[in-house]
């Protein structure tokens, strides 16, 4: 049985990041405007460099997709972990929360270093509130609200983006300790929010000199980076 639980712990999470790894930017951009993403602004595959190059409606899109592909692998792990479980010690068990949160997590990793894109993605945003949402509702929305507050307030996505994940693993401290939500959840924002802050860094950097751009600033076309053998029959 245990054996049985821990491959399917490996089938969600690797189910997870191939969910994550569908380059929905790409591929929209691709249709859409028969141009690469990649070769624009940032040269990320996320809704905010899909924004800057193709406007709203590609946006709309694409963020809706990769909060489709987070949500997606979060609910397909409970199907295939169902009720199984295995004891730890003591200190409770692994079940299926533990294997949701897991396939999140893979899918948010699969959205940033995605196989099919040559690992180069987006910064896994978008994908992050869609696996939260899908296992926490409340700690999504919260996110997510903060997360458009903030960027609407001071005209920068990237911040937005950090203040939403770190506001949403903050609304689930109380929520874990005073109403009981599972400890998996609080530890996938945890590693969910670091990663997204990594991946932030030049971000960071930018807005820290003052040189980030702002909401509704168009990309430019940037050099080319040697992505034609990539994704070219989408």
């Amino acid at each position: 049985m245990i054996t049985l639980l821990i491959a399917k712990f490996i089938l969600v999470a690797f189910i997870g990041y191939l969910l994550g790894s569908i380059p929905f930017g790409i591929i929209v951009s691709k249709r859409k405007a028969k141009i690469d993403i990649r070769n624009y602004g940032s040269g990320k595959t996320g809704g905010t460099n899909v924004l800057r190059t193709l406007g709203r409606k590609a946006f709309i899109l694409v963020a809706s997709l990769d909060i489709a592909k987070g949500a997606l692998a979060v609910v397909i792990a409970g199907f295939v972990i169902g009720k199984d479980s295995m004891a730890i010690g003591e200190y409770g068990y692994l079940g299926v929360v533990f294997g949701q949160a897991l396939a999140g997590l893979a899918a948010v990793v699969g959205h940033i270093w995605p196989i099919f894109a040559k690992f180069k993605g987006g910064r896994g945003v978008a994908t992050f509130f869609g696996g939260l949402i899908a296992l926490s509702p409340y700690a999504g929305l919260f996110g997510g609200e903060a997360l458009i507050i903030a960027a609407g307030i001071t005209g920068f996505v990237s911040l937005g983006s950090i203040i939403g994940v770190v506001g949403a693993y903050t609304i689930l401290v109380p929520l874990v300790i005073m109403y009981n939500e599972p400890l998996e959840y609080l530890a996938y924002t945890l590693v969910g929010t670091l990663l997204i802050i990594i991946v932030h860094r030049d971000n960071i950097k930018r807005l820290l000199s003052g040189k980030e751009r702002r909401l509704g600033q168009k990309a430019d076309k940037c050099e080319p980076k040697n992505l034609s053998n990539s994704l070219t029959d989408i």
